[in-house]
This record gives structure tokens, C-alpha cells and sequence, in this order.
């Protein structure tokens, strides 16, 4: 069996890769700050389905979270085959409306660990000829509008950058960029989503099932919705200054609250 390491295991998009790759009959690492939940993830997608599901208890906004999840990754002994970098949160407030401590937590979970765990696992996996490495996004990083699409800009970037440096030894990259999910996301940053239009929501289940199809067929980048493909190619012919207008007004007509 191939290892699958998920961040952000226990909610949401990675609880959705849990359980797939779980079904498909991947062991797993499943990593969080929660340890009582991911026990229970681990003990539930176990039984279920057979598979080993191993905890790892870290917090990726400190040095010392990330440098435990980095040592597992570059284990030679019990190798990674698969990393999910899905660990992430949202800030609730405009730029200047959040304090900057929160600011640069946000920088080091979505940036510097993705940076250092992709470079742990890839290491590991590029002796050994094949792997790959999911780095979650969003469709954030298409428009000009705060910090955490900036963030997130910086994974697509990065995660694309990589892929074509890594081309020739067997491992995959992809940033996937999902628009909005029904998770615990919001409710943890304290958004409201009432104002968010039904068609804007998307399945994790379904998301994961259509990441994973362009995972395999060795895409760098994955919009996995025919609704947000179209956003994001409408957004490629508006001039740069006006799309930020729009995506202003737009984010305080429909982001969370």
C-alpha cells in the first residue's frame, strides 16, 4: 500500500481526501492540532476501511509543527508516497482591519509550511523516482483582493514553478484552486455565508473525486468545477484595475461577513 500525508486532516477538504484516499486503499498520516479528533478520524477510517491511519499532532503556524510534520515526510524508513498540503484558515476583516500577528500566522501556514513540507516530501520522493504533492490553493489567487488570495497566489505560483523544475523525476505537483466549500472554514474565522448564492457552493467529495482525476493525468493546476473554470476564464480578459474593482465589490456583496 501507498502512504498518503494529509495537513488539515480532521475538516473539510482534507477530511474529504482522507476518506477517499482511505476507500481507495492508501495508509495515511493525518496531521492537525486536535489530537482527540484525529484519534477518532484515524480509529473511524481504520474500521471502515482496513487501512493504517497514523496521527501526527502539530501545529503548522510554529516552527516546531512544522519541522515534526518535515522529519516524517523525509523518513526513508516509512515512506510518503502522496502529500496533501491542505492546512489553512481564513482571516475575517479587511487589510488593516487584522492585527498583523494574524497576518503573518496566515504567511506561515499557507506559505512557509507548503514551501517547507513540498521541499521535505519532494526530497524524499525524488530518490525514489515517483510521488506527488497536492498543494491546496484557491480560486483566491485569481483576483486581486487581500491577503489571503495573495497567500494563495503565491501556492499556485510556487506549486507550478516546482512542477516544471521536477518534470523529470517522477513526481507530480498541483495546486488545486476550489472556489467556495461547504466546510467548517468560515464558521472557524467567524464569517457568515448566508449571503453566498447556492450556485457558488461546491461538495468536498466531489472536489477531491475531480482533484485527483487531474492529479493523474498530470495537471499543474486543478479548478475542479465547470462553474469556477468559467469565473476564472472570464476574469483573464478583464483589465487587471477594474477586476480589482469588481472583486471589491463583489466580496462585500457575497464574501463572508
Amino acid at each position: 500500500m501507498t502512504t498518503a500525508l494529509i495537513t488539515g486532516s480532521t475538516a473539510g477538504i482534507g477530511a474529504a481526501f482522507a476518506r477517499r484516499l482511505a476507500a481507495d486503499g492508501h495508509n495515511l498520516v493525518l496531521v492537525a492540532r486536535d489530537t482527540k479528533r484525529l484519534r477518532e478520524q484515524a480509529t473511524e477510517l481504520h474500521d471502515r476501511h482496513g487501512i493504517e491511519a497514523e496521527v501526527l499532532t502539530a501545529d503548522l503556524a510554529t516552527d516546531e509543527g512544522i519541522d515534526t510534520v518535515a522529519d516524517r515526510l523525509a523518513d526513508p524508513r516509512d515512506p510518503v508516497d502522496l502529500l496533501i498540503n491542505n492546512a489553512g484558515f481564513g482571516n475575517k476583516g479587511r487589510y488593516l482591519d487584522v492585527s498583523m500577528a494574524d497576518e503573518l500566522k496566515m504567511l506561515k501556514v499557507h506559505c512557509e509550511a507548503v514551501l517547507r513540507l513540498t521541499s521535505a516530501a519532494t526530497g524524499a520522493m525524488r530518490e525514489r523516482g515517483r510521488g506527488g504533492v497536492v498543494n491546496v490553493a484557491s480560486v483566491a489567487a485569481f483576483v486581486p483582493r487581500g491577503t489571503y488570495g495573495a497567500s494563495k497566489a503565491w501556492v499556485v505560483q510556487f506549486t507550478q514553478g516546482a512542477a516544471r523544475d521536477l518534470a523529470d523525476t517522477g513526481i507530480r505537483l498541483m495546486a488545486l484552486c476550489p472556489g467556495f466549500v461547504r466546510t467548517e472554514f468560515h464558521e472557524r474565522a467567524g464569517m457568515g455565508t448566508d449571503n453566498i448564492p447556492g450556485w457558488m457552493w461546491l461538495d468536498a467529495d466531489k472536489l477531491v473525486a475531480a482533484a485527483l482525476g487531474d492529479l493523474a493525468r498530470g495537471r499543474t493546476l486543478s479548478i475542479p468545477d465547470a462553474r469556477y473554470k468559467a469565473l476564472m476564464g472570464v476574469t483573464k480578459m478583464v483589465p487587471r484595475g477594474m477586476l480589482g474593482r469588481i472583486s471589491s465589490r463583489t466580496g462585500r456583496k457575497y464574501g463572508p461577513q
